[in-house]
């Protein structure tokens, strides 16, 4: 690829590999950008950053479309000539042409890393101008838009958080720099936009009418800002909850696999139908053993606690009998500590008080107004009616052990009613919102 017209961009005189390292040669340059601020205690004035920032983006756009920086911040920044020239260029051409991009995924600067490539996801020259505008903001504050100080920390607040308003900034400098922030990439300038309306910010105030256009531009700007940051902890959890539920998925097949094979070893003329993944369903004597495939819950059900996944276990009796079985709710949620997802079992039943019966005692609801009422302060019709037990895979024994009893119960005719309701005592298994 050839970039010979590009500007600002310290160049690559020489360039090799050791076995352990890549060798550059590049002209030796006046002063870093991170010296400059130092030197002057952090912040810079109004014009010289716009000095320096009017150069970046003069780079940028003659990069725009061909190659992306990925690691723009102030130490990449160089004095050479007396314009501020973007450094380490060459190892962002090299690497790509050299290294797999997985290998450099990870490879980033906290404070200057734009959100797309904390989610891991395809950069482009929308990364650089969110690092672009981290510079432009620390040099017109004299801090970064975003504290950290660890990676997580500034992972998050890169995600999710909005930078303090800057101060003592014209107002259609500080719209730029909040829109070159935004969380997503496609709502930022374009690095050619950028450069052009940098260069229309004066150093000396607008008039009365012109400051006022700019103040509501400004108001416009931080409004989209709200907007784009609530749309990306939307997406984040989005995406958390997809890795949430994978990993529930995981978990229920094991937890499903280790009831099935104990049952199956017990009783090898049982016939099963199904499997670990989507479910299945043993019989013998015309009683049933049953895990149903889990659902995914997409709303918001429950006040109390967040379910991603939800399945039903269930032994049923053969039909002649008056009793039909029992059926457990298996939620894979946070029910006892917050963020702290695992499969729980728990069971429901009506209210003594209501004139209701149900085929199945106790019964399995999935998160919804029904089990909103068993797990609300308030007597409802439904009530819970098995406490919140959490299912640790590797420790199942006595799960095993009881569904298997009530199988071989099922199938010998003699599963009865629980005698008392709820059968231990589910007060306090589960959180409140």
């Amino acid at each position: 690829m050839d970039l010979g017209d590009v500007v600002n961009v310290v160049p690559i005189i020489d360039s090799g590999e050791t076995s352990d390292a890549w060798v550059l040669v590049m002209p030796l340059a006046e002063t870093t950008l991170r010296k400059e601020m130092h030197e002057s205690g952090g912040r810079l004035s109004l014009s010289a950053a716009v000095d320096v920032a009017s150069d970046v983006l003069a780079a940028l756009a003659s990069l725009d479309g061909r190659v992306v920086h990925r690691d723009l911040k102030p130490e990449n920044l160089l004095r050479l000539d007396g314009r501020w020239c973007l450094a380490d260029f060459g190892i962002s051409r090299y690497a790509e042409a050299t290294t797999a991009p997985d290998t450099r995924k990870y490879a980033l600067s906290p404070p200057y890393a734009a959100p797309e490539r904390w989610r891991n996801e395809q950069v482009s020259s929308a990364t650089d101008i969110y690092s672009a505008g981290v510079v432009l903001y620390e040099m017109l504050a004299g801090a970064p838009p975003f504290a950290g100080p660890t990676a997580e920390d500034f992972r998050e607040q890169h995600l999710h958080d909005d930078p303090s308003e800057l101060e003592d900034v014209p107002d259609s400098l500080a719209a730029l720099v909040q829109e070159c922030l935004y969380k997503s990439p496609g709502a930022r300038p374009s690095a050619g936009n950028a450069a052009e309306r940098l260069s229309r910010v004066g150093v000396s105030a607008p008039s009365a009418g012109l400051a006022s256009l700019e103040a509501a531009n400004r108001a416009v700007v931080a409004k989209r800002s709200e907007e784009d940051r609530r749309a990306s902890e939307a997406r984040t959890a989005a995406a958390r909850r997809e890795v949430l539920k994978t990993d529930g998925m995981k978990a229920l097949e094991k937890i499903g696999s280790t009831l099935r094979s104990a049952v199956l070893n017990a009783a090898p003329s049982a016939s099963v139908v199904g499997d670990d993944s989507h479910g299945w369903q043993i019989t013998i004597q015309d009683a049933v053993l049953e895990l149903t495939h889990p659902e995914s819950i997409v709303s918001e059900p429950l006040e109390t606690f967040d379910v991603v996944l939800f399945a039903s276990l269930e032994v049923v009796n053969p039909p002649d009998n008056e009793y039909g079985g029992r059926s457990h709710s298996l939620w894979f949620c946070d029910a006892q500590e917050t963020g702290s997802y695992a499969w729980f079992e728990t069971a429901f039943m009506i209210s003594p008080l209501i004139r209701e019966r149900s085929l199945l005692t106790p019964f399995s609801l999935p998160p919804g107004s029904e089990a909103a009422q068993a797990l609300a302060p308030a007597m409802g019709t439904r009530q819970v009616a098995w406490p919140f037990t959490r299912l640790e895979i590797g420790d199942l024994e006595e799960f095993v052990d009881r569904w298997a009893g009530w199988f071989g119960a099922a199938a010998s005719n003699s599963l009865h009613s629980p005698m008392r309701m709820p059968e231990g005592s589910p007060e306090g298994t589960w959180r409140q919102s």
